[in-house]
């Protein structure tokens, strides 16, 4: 290879991992903002399931693993060590692995996670009491959901009857189920006529399942996405820093920046 076709390798692979620098980044910011986050529906499968947060850790580690192996990349691409680009090579091949690993995991565990999604949703509006102070995010997060979406309850209005709190009143619903309540949280009280039926009861009639898979998909698939840039990046890194490194035949340490 000519000097001038090492040099152009040499550049590429240098941009091909500054962007997989930014985006291992965004892996990162996508884990931390799932541990954080305390205002959406992520809120409560964090509190009531493991899995969440160990995918989120996961997250974490993958993203700043990946902005680590972008900076070894560019250090290596632009000061033509090979010990570096060996390394880098390897690191993104079990990135790699791993990633697809995990891909196909989440693919054939849907319907497992949404069962989890169903039951945890469930037992939340089961258990839901404004007055019990242990739990009170959770079930912020929850009426923020039901506010948000326009909806009540999982499968609809009907799962609220199994509440523990509301069985002993009838006139007696979650204020994030109207359409016009008087505080965003707890429960709220409403007049009605005593023969009237369920149907005119002054809720909505929606439920939050629809709305939430909806946009757990949608988040998920802007992961997905940014996971699948991250992989092809990853394969063009390989197939760059393999050329560069069987086409450097010297190496100079003392170009190697020192801290």
């Amino acid at each position: 290879m000519g000097s001038g076709c090492l040099k152009v390798t040499k550049y590429f692979l240098f941009l091909f991992n500054l962007l997989f620098f930014i985006l291992g980044a965004v892996i990162l910011g996508f884990g931390i903002w799932i541990l954080v986050d305390k205002n959406s529906f992520i809120s409560v499968l964090q509190t009531s399931s493991s899995l969440l947060k160990t995918g989120a850790y996961i997250l974490v580690g993958v993203g700043s693993v990946t902005m680590l192996m972008g900076f070894l990349g560019c250090i290596g691409a632009v000061n033509e060590i090979r010990c570096l680009l060996g390394l880098y090579f390897t690191c993104l091949l079990l990135i790699l692995i791993a990633q697809i690993a995990a891909g196909l995991l989440i693919y054939f565990n849907q319907n497992e996670l949404k069962a989890e999604m169903s039951k945890i949703a469930v037992n939340l509006i089961q258990d839901y009491d404004p007055h019990d102070e242990a739990n009170r995010n959770v079930e912020n997060a929850w009426d923020y959901v039901q506010r948000q979406l326009a909806c009540c309850g999982w499968t609809g209005p009907e799962n609220w009857k199994n509440n523990t709190a509301l069985l002993v009143s009838n006139q007696t619903f979650p204020c994030s189920c109207m359409e016009y309540p008087e505080k965003d949280e707890g429960f709220c009280s409403f007049d009605i006529a005593a023969n009237a039926t369920f149907e005119e009861w002054p809720i909505r009639k929606q439920g939050c399942m629809r709305g939430v898979e909806g946009w757990f998909q949608e988040n998920l698939g802007i992961i997905l996405g940014v996971c699948t840039g991250v992989a092809v990046i990853e394969v063009l890194g390989m197939v760059l820093s393999m050329c560069l490194c069987k086409n450097v035949h010297t190496e100079d340490y003392t170009k190697v920046p020192k801290y």
